[in-house]
């Protein structure tokens, strides 16, 4: 016995020491603004650069930290699902905060406000690997997003109030809207009910002006040609239709972790994972700050995981306030242009806002994929890669591709050793015109414990497709439990690969129990599906508009 207890402190005294070894090791560089933000932030990364790999704190002096587009960095980056060639024709982003190559870095905001000005991206983690940001809120002086509040609304006009960060001019009888690096005068918007607190794309109020004049300032009148009656109360979300930057860009790094980190506004698109390894992202908020009397946060969507592996973790973080879907977990379907030899194939990537990046590897794994039917019909692996151009890869695989299996069609390729697991957790979204979370991974994946109020469309989608936005691929096994689902649209959880031809099930086992589905009509469905094998539904609870309460298991 006294052996035993003696062996027992030795061996806590052991792993005390080996704490107190490696919290000596963690060095904290106390960072502060010195009458430039900009500067104090790249001087102190530049620091942590030197460290080559020792671990090492960043920690931001509490205040608010301005950094405007003109002092931002500028660097090339291609994003997926953000823009084209024609929209953009250079893909460079001005960037607050730029990691590239790091290793074992955290940033600790403190409670700070990074507060961007101007068309930005707040940050981008290049080919790094074990980075934290933490205790950090993000913002912009002056969104790219307008905001404007219906006061009165006749027959051919309105009386709007603008958000004080919402800067106008009156130009050649329009309301422009502008900031550092962006200004639009027609573009598109969303309606948000502040009563029901929900947002729809909708009618824009930036069409068929005829005239506009500023009554007082921040006061407008605007008179139409034509418009439809617009409840007084109603809040316009205005913005163009170009994703030039991006909130936050994860490329070719593992490891990355976001915790209380909270983001107000997110610019033109949202974060994006983008082949990489292991995502955490953690008591976050993706959310007008409260008190701001803003109704709107991002662009487009808030996170986007494309072509990732390792586990995706989302977790505890509030959604609210996007022009588009909050999570979107997908591959990419790039099509077979050709085979330039017997075991090399050029592949192009289709969907317009989606290229330039390179998502093979030696040693990867591929599919081949019949686009009608998108089931695999050749598993093959990658043995090199190289890009041809932004649009063009190819790749050299380490056997033949059969010929007979491109001469009949279209085939496309999904990389499939980049799928990531994905789980996401204790989520709320609320205040979404599309779907809350869209999964198209084929690793064990889990949505459980989420609250969903007023989606405008599927609050889960599971897709597939490989003709429109070129989105993969199967689901093989997820579950989604525990959650609640209210006043959704009336697919509540769908479903529904685009495959033309139906020549056996896309997904596979599905698992869908102890969910709770409040309709908001009765024609509304709590699940509807397509083309999937081994679904389970158990122990849902439906409750109709009247009130009545039914179980869903089959």
């Amino acid at each position: 016995m006294k052996n035993t207890i003696k062996e027992r402190l030795i061996a806590l005294s052991l792993l005390l020491l080996s704490f107190i070894s490696v919290s000596a090791a963690e060095k904290v560089i106390s960072v502060s603004q010195n009458g430039n933000a900009a500067n104090a932030i790249r001087s102190a990364l530049e620091k942590a650069a030197t460290m080559k790999g020792s671990p090492v704190t960043l920690k931001l002096e509490l205040g608010v930290w301005n950094i405007t587009r003109e002092e931002s960095t500028v660097r090339k980056y291609y994003i997926s699902n953000t823009t084209s060639e024609v929209e953009c024709a250079d893909p460079s982003k001005h960037i607050a905060l730029l990691l590239r190559g790091l290793r074992n870095v955290t940033i600790d905001g403190n409670g700070s406000t990074l507060m961007l000005d101007g068309e930005m991206s707040a940050f981008v983690i290049d080919n790094c690997q074990n980075i934290t940001l933490r205790n950090l809120n993000i913002d912009n002086a002056h969104p790219t997003q307008t905001e404007m509040t219906v006061e009165a609304d006749g027959k051919d006009y309105m009386i709007c109030r603008t958000h004080p960060t919402s800067q106008y001019r009156i130009k050649d009888g329009k309301v422009e809207w502008y900031g550092r690096g962006w200004a639009f005068s027609r573009g598109i918007a969303q309606w948000y009910d502040p009563i029901k607190d929900i947002t729809w794309r909708d009618w824009s109020p930036t069409d068929n002006v005829v005239e506009a004049r500023e009554m007082e300032p921040g006061k407008l009148y605007i008179k139409y040609n034509k418009k439809p009656a617009v409840p007084v109360g109603t809040v316009f979300q205005m913005r163009d239709a170009i994703r030039r930057e991006a909130c936050g860009l994860i490329w070719e790094s593992k490891n990355v972790r976001l915790d209380n980190v909270r983001i107000y506004y997110l610019s033109n698109f949202g974060v994006v994972g983008q082949v990489s390894e292991n995502i955490s992202i953690h008591r976050c908020w993706f959310a007008p700050e409260e008190g701001s009397g803003r109704t709107n946060a991002g662009f487009a969507d808030f996170i986007q995981i494309s072509g990732c592996r390792g586990l995706v973790d989302i977790t505890d973080t509030k959604f609210a306030g996007a022009h588009d879907d909050p999570i979107n977990v997908h591959g990419t379907h790039l099509q077979i242009v050709r085979a330039t030899s017997a075991n090399k194939l050029l592949l192009r990537y289709m969907h317009h806002q989606t290229y330039g990046f390179q998502s093979f590897h030696s040693g990867d794994d591929i599919e081949i994929v019949n686009p009608e039917t998108l089931l695999a019909e050749g598993t093959f692996k990658v043995k090199s890669a190289k890009m041809v151009s932004p649009r063009e890869i190819e790749i050299t695989l380490t056997k033949p591709v059969p010929a007979n299996l491109l001469k009949n069609g279209t085939r496309v390729v999904e990389n499939i050793t980049w799928t990531p697991r994905v789980h996401i957790a204790r989520c709320h979204f609320s205040r979404i015109p599309t779907r809350g979370i869209l999964i198209t991974t084929r690793q064990p994946s889990v949505i459980e414990d989420n609250y969903f109020y007023g989606m405008q469309m599927s609050a889960i989608l599971v897709a597939d497709d490989a003709r429109s936005w070129f989105e993969s691929g199967p689901v093989h096994n997820l579950i989604i439990r525990n959650n609640t689902f209210n006043r959704c649209a009336s697919s509540t959880i769908w479903i529904n690969p685009e495959n033309r031809k139906k020549a056996g099930a896309v997904h596979r086992n599905i698992t869908i129990e102890n969910n709770v589905f409040t309709l908001r009509s009765q024609d509304d469905k709590p699940l509807v599906y397509d083309s999937v094998d081994n679904l389970k539904v158990k122990n849902n609870i439906v409750i109709s508009p009247n009130g009545e309460t039914t179980k869903l298991s089959y």
